[in-house]
């Protein structure tokens, strides 16, 4: 079975506050688009478990790795014999608040559950998910989503318009956990823009910006570079970054925007034109 586990932006992100257990209450919608990791998964040999495998030897292996966590949890749940082979083709980068590895594991989740039978519902699958990371949850739902909580209650919604989007991650990566520690100690760096954008009947906004700029700076003077742009209708970190997504105008070139930031800014940035899906 072959499937394709989506990456996702956070239109906007919104922190309530911290929990006594250390998370933090979010209010953020969050919409899939179209870069996917490649996963192929095919039922195994009895008594040989879960093989992984991935072509990134970045990503980690066994228990550490996202996709054998959702694995062994749903064979521990539907207690089935594990048999089963997974082979992961990353695109979507690490450390970037693009959601890869919880959206493998959700992936994982919905492809067992259908190559095994199992026959559990949406909301079943979402609870398992829930240990496994945040934003997993919303994954199984293959759906743009209000997600709250800690990011485990998920209410699918339909987005009232496709965006065309543009992504741009800088070399290095940015710890989620790290982000969110700084999120309440953090200020903001004069002259950037941080307060909620409006574009196309859609709010942007995303709280982290202001601890992530403090130490990332080049990421608040990509935001502004990106803001600068004319075909550029607004412009955010996703979740916790370092990736910057710049929502584009209506027949704008995001390709010529890509090379002129990689000549302004950074030669070494990956970027990747795509688009909200679902």
């Amino acid at each position: 079975m072959q499937v394709f586990a989506p990456a996702k932006i956070n239109l906007s992100l919104k922190i309530l506050g911290r929990q006594v257990n250390g998370f933090h209450d979010l209010d953020t919608l969050i919409a899939p688009i179209s870069l996917y990791d490649e996963i192929r998964i095919d039922k195994g040999r009895p008594g040989n478990g879960i093989e992984f495998r991935c072509d990134d030897p970045s990503v980690p292996p066994g228990n550490d790795n996202l996709v054998v966590r959702a694995a062994r949890a749903f064979f521990e749940t539907t207690e089935i014999e594990p048999a089963v082979s997974i082979e992961l083709q990353k695109k979507i980068p690490h450390g970037a608040g693009l959601g890869g590895g919880s959206s493998d594991a959700a992936s994982v989740i919905l492809a067992l559950n259908e190559l095994f039978d199992a026959k559990l519902s949406r909301q079943a699958l979402a609870r398992m998910a829930e240990p496994i990371g945040s934003d997993v949850p919303f994954f199984v739902f293959q759906s743009a989503a209000l997600c709250k909580g800690r990011g485990e209650m998920v209410t699918p919604i339909k987005l009232k318009r496709r965006f065309s989007i543009l992504l741009l991650k800088p070399a290095f990566a940015v710890s989620t956990g790290w982000a969110y520690s700084r999120w309440q100690d953090s200020r903001e760096i004069p002259g950037v823009r941080y307060e909620a954008q409006e574009f196309a009947d859609q709010t942007f906004v995303n709280d982290l910006e202001r601890p992530v700029f403090e130490k990332f700076v080049f990421l608040a003077q990509l935001k502004m570079w990106l803001l600068s742009q004319p075909e550029v209708g607004t412009a955010l970190m996703s979740g916790s970054g370092s990736t910057m997504f710049a929502v584009m105008r209506e027949n704008a070139d995001a390709n010529a925007v890509a090379n002129c930031a990689k000549v302004a800014l950074d030669s070494e940035l990956w970027t990747c034109e795509c688009g909200t899906i679902g």
